[in-house]
């Protein structure tokens, strides 16, 4: 079989399931050969790269259409689950107080924190814009 017609399957499996050793098994070809290929051919590593997007989507649609049908049947840890990744109101909160007197921030002082906030993942950008306009 020539090279061309086997790096084509190899790629449409790739679509299918974006693991590259099960790519390998459906096709017939060893992982050392795919690398070898990805390695050498500049455009097959772009192809492969695409074909990996393409099948991790494909993936995550077909997670996200079980979730909701799980969501459809009732089942709590999946509301759950969506609502943690999908609803600011649900997701997990960090409060932190004080017993101290605290003075209003100057300007610099709550970029600082804002930054701080940003950097840790603790929060969006929007509910950062959400608690300055609280304000």
């Amino acid at each position: 079989m020539k090279k061309s017609k086997v790096t084509k399957q190899f790629l449409e499996e790739l679509k299918k399931v974006p693991i590259v050793q099960v790519a390998c098994e459906k096709t017939g070809i060893s992982r050392n050969s795919v690398y070898r290929w990805r390695r050498k051919d500049k455009k097959f590593a772009e192809e492969m790269d695409i074909a990996m997007t393409e099948g991790v989507a494909f993936v995550n649609d077909m997670s996200e259409s079980q979730l909701l049908t799980m969501i459809k049947e009732k089942s709590f840890p999946a509301i759950r689950f969506w609502l943690q990744h999908r609803n600011d109101n649900y997701r997990n909160k960090l409060e932190v107080t004080t017993k101290e007197r605290v003075d209003e921030l100057t300007p610099e002082q709550q970029k600082v924190v804002k930054q701080a906030l940003k950097l840790a993942s603790l929060t969006k950008q929007k509910s950062i814009r959400r608690i300055k306009n609280n304000k």
